[in-house]
């Protein structure tokens, strides 16, 4: 009965995580002209960075073995990885103030997985200006054949899976520090703006640390270590990466969750 059971709850939840993404755009679509203009200004705002190594690259067009190509698919990648985490995972970076202020009895109260009902019970809706532009990114520089689609999704699949569970160890030390928004905040911040430049540019301890405490080198340096050559040992690293920090995410979640405090608060998600 088992072996049956289990693809029928599997499929449930798949149901649940669908209707999730889609009530959380329905409602950012009830108000069309801000979702245009948030959505926009976010591809906008990333449109100026790619002018600017634009300009930069056509007076260096060499940086420490990055070209200009590298460089325009670390932008798609990065902000295609972080678009999709604040998109479809958005509440990533509010753990820890659910958690300060007791607002996670609304989903210990239903039968779903916690941390996944916590993930994808919001969406940013600027972060879909970040997949767009991540996208156009891809269409103009990336290659655009099957081996390069197949190994520029995988590219995206690994960022998002880093950006997600570094948010949520680091949102995480709430259960046993108290408010740690800002700090959770500021090392997420981290994370991105480290992944938007080069590791070429990095030596030493920087590049220690970029590989390490705030693992941005393991994104930042797919577009040569997958995109462009894929390196089986940098490969080995990454998803030995994502694996330790999703594993360490959900098994943080749910320890901390031994020492949630309930806020008694009574309320539905709609």
């Amino acid at each position: 009965m088992s072996d049956y059971a289990m693809p029928g709850k599997s499929k449930r939840l798949l149901w649940f995580v669908w209707a999730c993404w889609k009530s959380n755009l329905l409602g950012a679509m009830e108000f069309r002209l801000s979702f245009l203009l948030m959505a926009g200004t976010m591809l906008i705002n990333d449109v100026v960075w790619i002018i600017f190594w634009g300009l930069y690259f056509r007076r260096f067009p060499v940086v420490n073995g990055w070209e200009l190509q590298d460089v325009m698919m670390l932008w798609a990648v990065s902000a295609g990885g972080v678009g999709l985490m604040s998109t479809l995972f958005g509440n990533s970076s509010r753990i820890a103030g659910l958690v300060v202020s007791g607002q996670l009895d609304v989903y210990l109260s239903q039968p779903k997985p916690v941390l996944l009902h916590v993930l994808i019970s919001r969406m940013s809706i600027s972060a879909i200006g970040d997949v767009a532009f991540s996208l156009l990114v891809y269409g103009f520089y990336g290659d655009r054949s099957l081996i390069g689609l197949a190994k520029f999704g995988l590219a995206l699949a690994l960022a998002t899976l880093i950006f997600i569970f570094f948010t949520v160890v680091v949102n995480c030390l709430a259960f046993w520090l108290g408010g740690t928004d800002g700090l959770s905040a500021q090392l997420f911040n981290a994370l991105v703006t480290f992944t938007t430049y080069p590791t070429g540019i990095f030596r030493g301890a920087g590049k220690l640390l970029l590989f390490t405490v705030v693992p941005a080198g393991f994104i930042s340096y797919l577009p040569i270590g997958l995109l462009r050559d894929a390196d089986p040992l940098f490969m080995l690293g990454v998803v030995g990466v994502v694996g330790v920090l999703t594993v360490g995410g959900i098994w943080l979640f749910y320890t901390g969750l031994k020492r949630y405090t309930s806020g008694n608060m009574m309320g539905l998600r709609r």
